[in-house]
């Protein structure tokens, strides 16, 4: 709320009357409690949509915008479950294997591996729940004295309520709800590019000293960045799991060939192309190369 209130005091430079700075903000993960009383409604209305549901909500004297996803909803909900099973299972075998020791003879080995203790046991679970992200929900008791753990069911709840949404908070008074998710997503495609210039395309670090050389370099980088969107459009469109990193490797993988026979004329040719590399040129709406009819004879 601070950084909200201080991005509503600057106005734009140069503008008549002041003009406010516009904002869409997402609101973080860690401030996802102060929205479950007002998202009680609209998830129930979300619950039983199929589509993607948006709609705008009031908050503070401002807009919140929320979007629901129901398939990713059920994606985030589904693993979070898994991955508490497989805590409850993993701490239930080390419980188990706590009794069991304790009610053995002194200096009786009971199960494999070496003796467990109940702060080891701790320690082991709790580093296994934040390995999984779940320190939240999963409540490893490390000042008590036995082993022991619980389930915050409250916070697990909350967690669900969250799954599948975006919410934004903004200021823009001349946008839509739909239009909101759509620019702020936008601004998120923005940053991908910027990560897949830094990794995939690796734009630094600049070997370049001369100005013009360092922008030819960039040039470059930011053509080889539209080929790459260009790619996974696509990719996405033809509904092919690949990436255009998957892609391109396999298409590197087509090499074209040049053999003499003594002092015959060469012949050329490229390849086989198989079928993921036939698959991934139609994907991508590129002629298949012709190979040259002399090269099947060799």
């Amino acid at each position: 709320m601070d950084n909200i209130d201080e991005l509503g005091k600057i106005t734009r430079p140069n503008a008549t009357g002041g003009q406010a700075l516009e904002f869409i903000l997402a609101v973080p993960g860690r401030r996802y409690g102060e929205f479950v009383d007002v998202l009680q409604d609209f998830q129930a209305k979300a619950a039983k949509a199929e589509p993607e549901n948006i709609e705008e909500l009031p908050w503070q004297g401002l807009r919140l915008v929320v979007a629901h996803h129901p398939e990713r909803a059920k994606e985030q909900t589904q693993l979070r479950s898994e991955r508490i099973a497989a805590l409850e299972a993993q701490a239930q075998a080390w419980a188990g294997k706590l009794d069991g020791q304790a009610g053995a003879p002194d200096g009786t080995k009971v199960g494999r591996g070496r003796k467990l203790s109940d702060s080891g046991a701790k320690a082991r679970l709790y580093h296994e729940v934040k390995e999984a992200h779940l320190a939240k929900i999963v409540k490893v008791d490390l000042k008590g004295e036995l082993f022991s753990f619980a389930i915050d069911e409250a916070t697990l709840k909350q967690a669900q309520l969250m799954d599948g949404k975006l919410m934004l908070v903004t200021n823009v008074n001349d946008l839509n709800p739909a239009e909101v998710v759509q620019r702020y997503k936008a601004l998120a495609d923005i940053e991908r590019g910027f990560k897949v210039l830094k990794s995939e395309i690796e734009i630094v670090p600049v070997y370049h000293r001369l100005p013009q050389r360092m922008r030819a370099h960039a040039f470059v980088c930011f053509l080889a960045l539209i080929v790459y969107r260009v790619m996974r459009q696509r990719l996405k469109l033809a509904k092919s799991d690949l990436s255009p990193e998957t892609a391109l490797s396999q298409l590197s993988r087509i090499q074209r060939h040049k053999v003499r026979i003594n002092n015959a004329q060469p012949i050329e040719g490229i390849s086989s192309i198989n079928d993921l590399q036939a698959q991934v040129l139609e994907s991508l709406k590129i002629k298949k190369p012709t190979q040259d009819a002399q090269m099947t004879l060799l």
